[in-house]
């Protein structure tokens, strides 16, 4: 039978079958959104099927593009995975598949993994992945010419982008409206916007130039005159949310064991990032914020090396993913495995990072000695896993990682649990650094590397860009205590710095208070982001 009487032979026949059928069934999200915009905003709803047509016609563009040789099969397998991937992070957790999040993905151990498993995930990924893919490597596909293959697939792209340029004009009174005030609707177009991030990571990573290696405060050191030795722990939370500590409050009693402590706790800071693999380094970066480049972070020193520089021991522990580099220079030790953690039950518990400690800090004779602690804190989204059965306090909780079937009450309620396991933690924290408070100036800082979206917009989890985050996810809680010996030696005045503690403050401030804690006098010290400068009467 020739061919142009069975087009479904033809490779350009299941591109634009696969375009259709992956704008159709895999941006819900994305549709939802829009149309509750348009709903809001009073315009017509069948604008939706513009949106439906400009998302239908960019992919085909690209796809067709794509498959124009004979290992179309396979590119066509790997525009249904990515679908069907971030469809269901989209739909399950208003999560968008970006560059960070992307990352994200690729350095998630085996433990978040499974932690994200689900029948839900099995289905999206059966119907948007394993069917259609399964159908085309079924169907018999007659194998054109190359001159053939090219004019057909080019025609297509083609056809597309024009049609793409004419609904634009048609429809620019709408057009323009739309994407001018609605930039973070089209962050959900997929497989688009995940395509875009996989180009740009290749991009940075095959195509930067190559940077030498960067140092920074190589003038540090400790004067003479500061003749006790500072014991400071350094616990990096995670996923925790400045809004849900009672310290701050909120209305449940979540920091019954804080409240008993003299802390201070700073209520209005800002994180870095949305996610923990650009939180973590730029909490260490002399950079900050506004100038943080992951893809320099590796190529450059940072707080922990300044450190180094002046003397002091350092020792970081994880019940995380790893430092996201951080530490790669320095002693580290993984507490996710009862190899190291002696309490797991069966998740390792941050507790068990106090273990062995004492004979840590015995062993270092002399100098200042920083310990940081990287919590696994309030990682979700199976909240419930987080805590040990004796910190379920608030009930009833949601009991699966599912979180769309779950109430905002049962939500809220596994979450909090984990804020009043991390309020225990923290508190045994100051009680074993009061052991030390005779022989060292002793000191805890605490904070979060980023907070969480608990169903605010129909949005769950994090990572999400920075400019469309909710404030749960940037609001960050920031813990300070210091211990008696530091208090007297540096005539601190804690309720002075109490009443500064609405402050507008951010990560940037880390770096520097940590440099004051500990006395090093460098060039790159700015004492005004010192915050224990603060508790300094004037």
């Amino acid at each position: 039978m020739p061919l142009r009487k069975r087009p479904w032979s033809n490779s350009i026949f299941w591109v634009i079958i696969s375009a259709f059928f992956i704008t159709i069934f895999a941006n819900f999200t994305m549709f939802a959104k829009a149309n509750t915009w348009l709903i809001g905003s009073g315009s017509n709803q069948l604008f939706i099927v513009v949106l439906a047509l400009f998302q239908f016609l960019l992919l085909l563009f690209f796809m067709a593009l794509l498959t124009m040789h004979k290992w179309h099969r396979h590119v066509l397998a790997i525009f249904y995975f990515v679908a069907a991937f971030s469809a269901y992070f989209a739909d399950s957790y208003g999560v968008i598949i970006d560059k960070d999040m992307l990352i994200n993905a690729t350095e998630t151990n085996l433990a978040e993994a499974l932690g994200l498993l689900s029948w839900r995930l099995i289905f999206y990924f059966t119907f948007l992945f394993a069917l259609p893919v399964f159908v085309i490597y079924k169907v018999k596909i007659i194998l054109q010419s190359v001159s053939k293959r090219i004019f057909y697939h080019s025609g297509v792209a083609l056809l597309a982008l024009v049609s793409f340029a004419f609904i634009l004009l048609a429809s620019s009174n709408f057009s323009t409206s739309f994407f001018r005030e609605q930039k973070q609707i089209p962050f959900y177009s997929n497989p688009l916007s995940a395509l875009y991030a996989t180009y740009e990571i290749t991009h940075k990573t095959f195509f930067s130039s190559h940077k030498l290696f960067k140092h920074i405060g190589d003038d540090a050191h400790i004067s003479g005159l500061h003749k006790d030795r500072e014991l400071v722990i350094l616990v990096i939370g995670e996923t925790a949310r400045a809004d849900r500590f009672s310290l701050n409050g909120y209305k449940k009693n979540t920091n019954p064991m804080l409240s008993k402590q003299s802390v201070v706790s700073f209520n209005n800071v800002s994180s870095c990032g949305t996610s923990t693999r650009i939180s973590v380094p730029c909490i260490f970066s002399i950079e900050g914020k506004d100038k943080f480049d992951l893809s320099k972070f590796k190529n450059e020193e940072n707080f922990l090396d300044v450190a180094k520089k002046s003397g002091v021991n350092i020792l970081w522990r994880d019940n995380n993913s790893s430092s996201k580099g951080v530490a790669n220079r320095f002693t580290y030790e993984d507490f996710l495995s009862p190899r190291n953690n002696p309490t797991c039950d069966p998740e390792c518990r941050d507790i068990g990072m106090l273990s062995g400690l004492d004979e840590y800090i015995n062993k270092q004779k002399k100098d200042d000695i920083i310990i940081v602690l990287h919590q696994m804190g309030s990682h979700g989204p199976a909240y419930y896993e987080r805590v040990p059965e004796s910190y379920l306090k608030f009930k009833p909780f949601c009991k699966t990682n599912q979180l769309d079937q779950c109430t905002d009450e049962e939500i809220s309620n596994a979450y909090d649990n984990t804020i009043l396991y991390t309020d225990f933690f923290l508190s045994e924290v100051i009680d074993f650094l009061k052991k030390y408070d005779d022989r060292f100036e002793t000191a805890m800082f605490y904070v979060s590397d980023h907070g969480e979206s608990l169903g605010e917009h129909n949005i769950y989890l994090h990572g999400m860009p920075y400019f469309m985050a909710p404030k749960g996810v940037t609001n960050v809680p920031l813990i300070l205590w210091f211990g008696k010996n530091l208090i007297q030696t540096e005539n601190l005045d804690m309720d002075l710095l109490k009443l500064k503690s609405n402050k507008p403050i951010s990560h940037d401030n880390v770096f520097h208070t940590l440099l004051g804690i500990l006395e090093i006098e460098t060039g790159i010290y700015k004492k005004e982001k010192d915050l224990k400068s603060l508790a300094i009467k004037k």
